[in-house]
C-alpha cells in the first residue's frame, strides 16, 4: 500500500550556511543529511513516497531540491521557497523546473504576527494559487488569527498547516491553540500535517500520551481526509528516530478505520499536493 511521508527535509552544510543550526541544542543534527540517509529508515517504516520541504529562504535551494526530486524515485514532490513579496512571483514560479507542488515561507520567524495579511504577501499567495500550487503555513499559535484571515480571503488556494502550528506540547497547554485550530479547520481549503510533534514535546521524555490530546484535536477538527502524516526528518532526530515518529503516528491513528488511516498516510497528501 502506498504510504507517503508528506514532510521531510535534507540539507548539505557544504553547499550553503544553515545558521539556524548554530544554537547548541541543534548540535545533534548539525551535519549533512541526504536522501540516501533517509531511504533506509523510510523503507523500514513502509514509506514509498515523500514530499521534500524547503529549509531556507533561498531559491537556489529550491532549484537544488527539484533536481534531487527529478533524480529520485522516492521524492514525489517539492514544497519550495519563493519570495512572495517580489513583484514577479508568477514569473519566478513559471521558470522553475517541474516537480514543485507547493510553496512555503518561514512565517514563524516573522516578528509581525499579521505578516500573512500584508498586501504584498497576499499578492504573492494569489500567484501561488494561479500556478496551481499549495501553500504550507509554517506558523506559531499566536500567528493563527492571521492564518485564518488569509485562508478565508483566498478560498481557491489550498493551504497546508505544518506541525499543527507548533502547539506547546511540552507544557500540556491546549488553549488558545485548540480554539484557533478549530476555527481554521472550519475552512474547507486547508489541510493539516500530523508532524513536528515530538520536537514540541519534552525531547528526552516524551510519550505518545503527551501527543495524543493535540492529535485528537486536529483529527476531530480536520477529519482524517484533511490530515496527513509527516516525519519532519531529520529535525525529528532531536527527540526521536524516524521509526519512533512513524510508530507514534500509527498509535495516534489506531482508533481510525482502515479507510481513514489510508487517508492520513497517503490519500490526503496525494490530493492536497496533486501527486501523481
Amino acid at each position: 500500500m502506498d504510504r507517503i511521508d508528506a514532510h521531510h527535509h535534507v540539507w548539505d552544510l557544504s553547499a550553503r550556511p544553515h545558521d539556524w543550526l548554530d544554537p547548541e541544542p541543534m548540535a545533534p543534527v548539525r551535519r549533512t543529511f541526504t536522501l540516501d540517509d533517509l531511504a533506509g529508515p523510510a523503507a523500514a517504516a513502509g514509506v514509498t513516497r515523500t514530499v521534500l520541504v524547503q529549509v531556507l529562504a533561498d531559491l537556489d535551494e529550491t532549484r537544488e531540491f527539484l533536481g534531487l526530486a527529478a533524480a529520485s524515485e522516492l521524492v514525489a514532490g517539492v514544497v519550495g521557497w519563493v519570495d512572495l513579496t517580489a513583484p514577479d512571483v508568477a514569473g519566478t514560479l513559471a521558470a522553475l523546473p517541474p516537480g514543485l507542488v507547493g510553496v512555503r515561507h518561514g512565517v514563524q520567524s516573522e516578528p509581525d504576527p499579521a505578516w500573512l495579511n500584508r498586501p504584498d504577501v497576499r499578492r504573492g499567495l494569489a500567484a501561488v494559487e494561479a500556478a496551481g500550487l499549495a501553500y504550507d503555513l509554517l506558523t506559531l499559535p499566536h500567528q493563527l488569527p492571521a492564518a485564518i484571515d488569509t485562508v478565508r480571503a483566498l478560498p481557491g488556494l489550498t493551504f497546508v498547516l505544518d506541525h499543527l502550528s507548533k502547539p506547546p506540547i511540552a507544557s500540556g497547554e491546549l488553549e488558545p491553540w485548540r480554539s484557533r485550530v478549530r476555527e481554521l479547520a472550519a475552512l474547507p481549503n486547508v489541510f493539516c500535517k500530523l508532524s513536528g510533534m515530538v520536537t514540541e514535546a519534552d525531547w528526552a521524555a516524551w510519550r505518545v500520551g503527551d501527543l495524543r490530546p493535540y492529535a485528537e484535536v486536529v483529527l476531530e477538527a480536520f477529519r482524517p481526509e484533511r490530515v496527513m502524516f509527516g516525519s519532519d526528518w531529520p529535525v525529528c532526530l532531536l527527540a526521536a528516530e524516524y521509526a519512533q515518529v512513524a510508530d507514534a503516528a500509527g498509535e495516534l491513528c489506531a482508533g481510525l478505520t482502515e479507510g481513514e488511516r489510508a487517508e492520513v498516510f497517503a490519500g490526503t497528501a496525494r490530493r492536497a499536493y496533486k501527486l501523481s
